[in-house]
């Protein structure tokens, strides 16, 4: 299509630009409210500018699946690998993956599982995301010593911690979350946290909020 085609056909957006309004109508409204008249209405589009990007709702759902899997899944077994000079750092690694949206979108973990309660394949798809989790921490603790069956119930100490949090909405401030950290990390590994470590770690998340 030329220039003055376009022109005449007049803007249809982006893919990432419906892509942001579908992700924006999920956490706000669950998986009901990704609807395609609506979002055309939040970008002031066309309803038919969609289907250039899109063949229909299902393939944009199913984006919408797999940009959960890149703020969340991706990112977090990414922090069990990341350095650590210790076993307490290690942690630390992965409890500041928590922390921040962009490293584990909590909002949008808190609608995928929302919307798994009435869709058994992104149940199955949550599932499998929870078992490729659990098996990257229980990785990590082994790593560090553990055998399989303690770093097994380590693992899932961490995660249903954190899922526990996402899942109740907890809200917590900043302080008060960084205050217990050092205690989480003595439980999840049996180690506390040296002063030098946790300093290091509050002055990332000094001028953040938490997630």
């Amino acid at each position: 299509m030329d220039e003055q085609d376009v022109t005449a056909a007049g803007w249809r957006g982006s893919r990432d630009g419906w892509l942001e309004a579908g992700y924006q109508a999920l956490i706000e409204g669950g998986v009901d409210a990704v609807r395609i008249m609506p979002l055309a209405k939040r970008l002031g589009l066309s309803r038919t500018s969609f289907y250039w990007f899109f063949k229909d709702r299902e393939a944009l759902l199913a984006a919408l699946l797999d940009g959960w899997a890149a703020r969340t899944t991706t990112p977090l077994v990414a922090a069990t690998t990341h350095y650590a000079e210790t076993q307490a750092e290690a942690m630390l690694n992965v409890i500041g993956c928590f922390l921040l949206p962009e490293t584990f979108d909590a909002r949008l973990e808190f609608a995928i599982r929302s919307w798994a309660l009435q869709d058994q394949a992104v149940a199955d798809r949550v599932a499998a995301a929870d078992d490729t989790r659990l098996s990257a921490l229980s990785k990590m603790l082994q790593g560090w010593g553990h055998d399989a069956a303690s770093a097994d119930v380590r693992a899932r100490t961490v995660y249903l911690v954190q899922i526990g949090y996402i899942s109740m909405r907890a809200v917590e401030d900043l302080q008060t979350r960084l205050d217990r950290i050092p205690t989480y990390v003595e439980i999840y590994t049996g180690t506390r946290p040296a002063p030098r470590e946790i300093a290091r770690f509050n002055a990332r998340f000094q001028d953040r909020g938490a997630a």
